[in-house]
């Protein structure tokens, strides 16, 4: 193994948990060095993440291992899966950062401690992507509540500090069981190196039934930020932050970060085959098909597009767990595909909202008559990644669920595909109304609140156009060259033939 190998985990997260630290000191009026180092970083990490990639692919061992505690580490390695989400990370923080540059330009609130701890976030979210072993992902975890939690009352409002409350309360409250059964786990087995196909099936005969409990703490302490139902009741309100910690929260960090987490406790702690042998498997199944109905049921009932769009989250998140829970290499398909597909579907959908709001101060659905003609191009990725979502083919959504449906049938659970189909027509439910009104409906006068069409130029800044074009163009060709080199399923395709040993 050489340095830079060696190195390479521990850089990546560090090249915005430096320039997070920088921001904080920087006076508010030094906006240009601000930008800089927000987008130098997010360019920097992208190239190391891009090296990683290439590494991976050539059999490059990329681990750090640093001290921490007699008997603990704290390690820092990339594998297929954790590369997956580190890319998505990287990506999605370059576009996001870019965003929230126009957008937070004319903001009353600190702009340095905003860009702060959106970078403290970021490196929170690489660095749960990277952890090696339990104790390092659960480091991660809770540093990732103490970094969003400002993101999320940044407005100071009563609002958002009532929301920050209930984020709390949700969010360290899974953080305490979640290490309650890793200290528990600890105790049983040794240390928990995340390992393919699982570390605990030597166990069996003397832990059985304390493993089985230990499993839903896990899953439970992880269901708070993947927003598995009864767990999700933060999510929604959340949404009185700024559009990019928005977008942010529900593309890469707080919600996909749960969701990953329980991909690695089913694949790399317990190991699927030994969590099918305890039965834990179709309890996690029909956990994230309750809330897969259960949130697209609640999203039809909302008429605020941000709280619209936080239950379709609950709803589209739990398909990650919905393919962890079947036993089966298709279903593991759709499943971990989706965390990359969900992200670039749901963060153009937030930005649009965003810039919906921006340019018009319009956050009702019933007040969105028309609104394509003002802002064809928001609107375009707005349907773009409304059909994703549905799974209108030829788009990303398509393929998720196109997969995790073939899973369920080859596993011999035909229900997934009553839970899909009922999903499918919700979404549709819930998202073919708004574009209606978008797009066929007459234009109503402004309300109180409302601003009348600009006139000329682009129909918002083109730091706010930029990022929704380009991340619904990425959820389209992610459909469209689903079968492609490198494509998110031909890089899922790598990670399940592994563990499943294809």
């Amino acid at each position: 193994m050489t340095t830079f190998d060696a190195l390479m985990p521990l850089l990546i997260p560090l090249t915005s948990l430096i320039p997070g630290v920088i921001i904080f000191m920087l006076p508010e009026e030094r906006r240009t060095v601000r930008t800089a180092l927000n987008l130098g970083a997010a360019g920097v990490k992208l190239g190391l993440v891009a090296v990683m990639v290439w590494g991976v692919l050539h059999g490059h061992v990329y681990e750090t291992r640093l001290p921490l505690l007699p008997g603990f580490q704290l390690v820092l390695a990339a594998d297929a899966l954790s590369v997956l989400l580190v890319a998505l990370s990287s990506v999605l923080w370059f576009v996001t950062t870019l965003y929230a540059v126009a957008y937070l330009e004319h903001a009353p609130q600190s702009r340095s401690r905003f860009f702060g701890f959106f970078s403290l976030c970021v490196t929170s979210t690489i660095g749960i992507a990277l952890a090696g072993n339990l104790i390092t992902f659960l480091i991660f975890y809770e540093m990732l509540t103490l970094t969003t939690y400002p993101l999320v009352v940044h407005r100071g409002t009563p609002e958002s500090m009532r929301a920050g409350k209930i984020y709390l309360a949700y969010t360290i409250g899974g953080g305490a069981l979640f290490l309650a059964a890793t200290a528990w786990l600890t105790v049983l087995v040794g240390p928990l190196d995340f390992t393919q196909g699982g570390m605990l099936g030597g166990y069996a005969d003397r832990y059985a039934g304390q493993l089985r409990v230990i499993f839903f703490m896990l899953i439970a302490g992880l269901g708070v930020k993947a927003a598995l139902v009864p767990l999700h009741g933060w999510l929604p309100q959340a949404m009185i932050a700024p559009a990019p910690v928005s977008a942010l929260l529900h593309a890469v960090a707080v919600v996909k970060a749960g969701a990953f987490g329980i991909v690695r406790v089913v694949y790399d702690v317990y190991g699927i085959r030994f969590a099918a042998e305890l039965g834990l498997l179709q309890p996690l199944a029909l956990i994230a098909a309750v809330t897969i109905v259960y949130g697209s049921v609640m999203a039809l009932l909302q008429d605020d597009l941000k709280k619209r769009l936080a239950f379709s989250t609950v709803s589209q998140v739990s398909y990650i767990a919905l393919g962890a829970g079947i036993l089966g290499p298709l279903a593991t398909l759709g499943g971990m595909v989706h965390l990359v597909h969900q992200g670039l579907m749901k963060i153009t959908l937030f930005f649009c909202a965003g810039n919906l709001a921006e340019s018009t101060g319009i956050h009702s659905i019933r007040r969105m008559a028309g609104v394509g003609r003002r802002l064809p191009l928001t609107m375009g990725a707005f349907t773009l990644a409304a059909f994703g979502m549905i799974g209108v083919p030829p788009m990303a959504g398509f393929i998720s669920k196109w997969y995790i449906g073939l899973g369920g049938v080859a596993a011999g659970e035909s229900w997934v595909i009553a839970v899909l189909a009922a999903s499918t027509a919700l979404n549709a439910a819930y998202f073919l109304p708004i574009l209606h009104l978008v797009w066929f409906k007459e234009p109503e006068p402004p309300e109180a609140g409302e601003r009348p069409q600009r006139r000329g130029g682009l129909e918002v800044h083109w730091m706010l156009l930029l990022p929704p074009v380009l991340t619904a163009l990425l959820a389209l060709t992610s459909g469209l060259l689903a079968g492609a080199y490198l494509s998110p399923l031909w890089w899922t395709r790598l990670i399940v033939a592994r563990e499943y040993q294809l």
